[in-house]
């Protein structure tokens, strides 16, 4: 098979100045679309390693330092996290499985180790939450399946595991829909999950539980997967911070939506938090082989605090040529670029060579590809056909060998493509998706070309963060999407942070 190059269509390649990009912010453009881009030292909240007036929208960095200096003690810390859940999980309904006592006797201990000179480890005594597609010893694990309404696993996923020797304590399990497969955060043992900012919307999905949740300030961070766009998505529709790492990276062992498959490279496990500081500080307790995934590859992390950020070559594209955003979605990427640029950064207005071409290749591989997989995964649950939410597979005709060969095929053509673009860059910022949260009812959605934005990046297996740049007309969040070379985490996290201290990051919901 042979690619055509002239069947892409390509952008004309055009380099934007610092004067280009302030002569388009001063036209008011932005300004009257996008509501909340601040600057300055309002911004400058976006990192402060204090402890906020409302304990539980602290950080997690600030929050490990408090409990380290006697300043709060792990207990009050779990408690201002379990009487927040109280207070707003009935509306959203993001938490659902939930381990108080449990949560409050391992704080006691983690106050007591502390009180004998003893620390765990960088997380001693913070409090977390666990997206319900990963495994959590003797909590309650469904993966948003039915056949698994009352599974107990007995083991800890290795994310999990890792967390707790760094000092984590679960306090709960976050929703999910069924094995992860859903923009829509909801399922036929919980329900659906409610978006902080507006109940009548979705926080997206498949880490929808774990967004809301952060978002309305009941958890400091919750792991998620991303198959699709499954962490960078409802980062963006809640106004978080999270981060989809190189394929390779973190192990998926104890994930519901196992390693392996012609797929494999598709699948991540990352954090999502408020502040970009403490993806940094979660993926480094997440990364490296744990000797059972077989795909996890020893690549050391490199520290984001090493980025010469003006040394940096950035290709900017508003639109990915298979689904325009909205006008307020252009504008706030159009503002980052802005903020890079004034580092000194070279920001040029170009996408990848083959983008155009991801979207259709994502959905033929998912359709051929994932069928057979899926019904073995519901069939070991013991969820029925009846049960399941995932009718769609059911009427999927079988792939035959051949169409198999050819959509794996194009994906490598399409990924060898892409990364030949990469020589010539270091970030890419784009949309996240070309719409903000979406409705419940989904009218706002007619197929999953919004979501193409995330999922071309599944694609290539390269890492990619989101923060939040600004917000809709509707006042809901809108957030940026960076993505960089394989295995340069550092690169997207060191632009994550700027954008996030000049743009203003996170901002909590009325709820």
């Amino acid at each position: 098979m042979q690619f055509d190059n002239n069947a892409v269509p390509k952008e004309e390649k055009n380099t934007i100045s610092r004067r280009n990009l302030l002569e388009a912010l001063g036209t008011g453009i932005i300004a009257s679309g996008v509501i909340g881009c601040t600057r300055g030292e309002d911004a400058a909240l976006a990192y402060d390693d204090e402890l906020t007036p409302e304990l539980y929208y602290s950080s997690v960095r600030a929050l490990a330092a408090a409990i380290r200096s006697g300043d709060v003690s792990s207990v009050e810390v779990v408690q201002a996290f379990l009487d927040r859940i109280e207070t707003v999980n009935a509306k959203i309904n993001a938490v659902v499985v939930l381990a108080g006592d449990e949560a409050l006797d391992a704080a006691r201990e983690a106050d007591a180790q502390l009180s004998r000179g003893e620390v765990t480890g960088p997380l001693h005594g913070v409090p977390m939450t666990i997206k319900d597609s990963i495994d959590t010893a003797g909590m309650v694990t469904t993966y948003g399946t039915k056949g698994r309404s009352t599974f107990v696993p007995p083991k800890d996923a290795t994310v999990v595991a890792r967390l707790k020797t760094s000092g984590a304590i679960l306090m709960g399990k976050t929703n999910t829909p069924e094995f992860t497969l859903s923009y829509e955060t909801g399922n036929n043992i919980y329900g659906v999950t409610n978006n902080p900012y507006d109940l009548t919307r979705t926080p997206g999905g498949s880490s929808g539980g774990a967004s809301a949740i952060l978002a309305a300030g009941g958890s400091p961070f919750d792991i998620g997967s991303d198959y699709g766009g499954s962490i960078r998505l409802p980062s963006h529709c809640t106004g978080i911070a999270g981060i989809k790492p190189t394929s390779g990276r973190v192990p998926r062992t104890g994930h519901g939506f196992p390693f392996g498959g012609l797929l494999d490279a598709f699948q991540q496990l990352g954090p999502m938090a408020r502040h970009v500081t403490d993806l940094s500080l979660l993926l480094s307790v997440l990364a490296g082989p744990d000797g059972v995934d077989p795909y996890i590859v020893p690549m050391p992390l490199q520290d984001p605090a090493d980025v010469k950020l003006r040394d940096l070559r950035v290709s900017i594209h508003t639109d990915n040529g298979i689904q325009s955003p909205t006008p307020a979605i252009s504008q706030v990427v159009t503002a980052a670029a802005s903020v890079l640029s004034d580092a000194g950064a070279r920001i040029e207005e170009t996408r990848p060579t083959g983008i155009e071409l991801s979207y259709e290749v994502m959905m033929d591989a998912w359709n051929r590809c994932d069928a057979p997989l899926v019904k073995k995964l519901l069939n070991a649950a013991g969820t029925s056909q009846e049960e399941s939410t995932l009718q769609w597979l059911f009427e999927l005709p079988a792939a035959t060998d051949e169409e198999i060969v050819d959509v794996v095929t194009r994906m490598d053509l399409c990924r060898s493509q892409m990364l030949s673009f990469m020589e010539s860059y270091d970030v890419i910022l784009c949309p996240v998706n070309a719409l903000p949260a979406m409705t419940h009812s989904n009218e706002d959605v007619q197929d999953l070309r919004p979501f193409s934005y995330t999922m071309t990046y599944n694609l290539t297996g390269w890492p990619g963060a989101v923060v939040r740049g600004g917000t809709s007309p509707e006042g809901l969040p809108i957030g940026i999407q960076i993505v960089a070379r394989p295995w340069r985490e550092d690169i997207v996290l060191a632009v994550a942070r700027l954008l996030e201290s000049e743009l203003g990051g996170f901002q909590a919901p009325d709820i």
